[in-house]
């Protein structure tokens, strides 16, 4: 199995505005999901990503990277067993998959993602 980044995320003061940014500099694209406030990006032979609004939670500066697994129930007690804390067990987020959070042992918040077309577990 293996585990590669699939998803990275970056506090944004200003969504729009970090949107237009990064795709004025580096030329990605960009797509809104008004109804999620969310905008994703994809930059061309790299892993794509979206833009968190500041919040208490991802505070300015925050890097989430998410982690792709084949079972969320079975990477958590790895997780665990070796010295991280789960800070949101997995739920569903519609039409993309199933996610969790944990903080590994230095405190560093990241998230494990199963795509949509496998189920939970």
């Amino acid at each position: 199995m293996t585990h590669p980044i699939v998803h990275i995320e970056l506090s944004a003061k200003d969504p729009a505005q970090s949107a237009q940014f990064y795709s004025q500099v580096f030329g990605w694209k960009m797509t809104e999901y008004p109804k999620m406030k969310y905008t994703t990006f994809e930059a061309e032979g790299g892993v794509g990503g979206g833009f968190n609004p500041v919040s208490q939670t991802y505070p300015e500066g925050t890097v989430l990277i998410y982690i792709h697994t084949d079972d969320l129930a079975e990477t958590l007690a790895k997780v665990e067993k070796y010295g991280g804390k789960t800070v949101l067990p997995y739920y569903e987020i519609p039409t993309v998959g199933w996610m969790a959070t944990f903080k590994d042992p230095s405190g560093n918040l990241v998230a494990l993602l199963k795509p949509v077309m496998e189920q939970a577990g």
